[in-house]
């Protein structure tokens, strides 16, 4: 079973952004109770086009307390990704 995530922003601070982290929401998960259960889960991104590049990652922990999950991904995704959705596998 697989479901979809949105991609909504790297993990960033005031004056860092961490290039391989992304912040994920789920659809119905709104709280960090429900995003707990997410964690250690993989996901995995497919490229647009003819090659369908695939690159897997990790939930890794959730972030605040609304149901976001923080993905870390062995390499960075394009910039283009944000507001994009990705696959969480089991």
């Amino acid at each position: 079973m697989s479901m979809k995530a949105t991609i909504l922003n790297l993990r960033r601070g005031r004056h860092t952004q961490t290039m391989n982290q992304f912040l994920l929401e789920i659809p119905g998960v709104d709280s960090r109770v429900l995003a707990s259960g997410f964690i250690g889960k993989r996901v995995k991104w497919t490229s647009p086009g003819k090659l369908k590049k695939e690159i897997f990652g990790k939930i890794t922990n959730t972030h605040g307390n609304n149901g976001i999950v923080r993905a870390r991904f062995s390499r960075g995704l394009p910039g283009d990704v944000v507001g994009k959705k990705i696959e969480i596998i089991e």
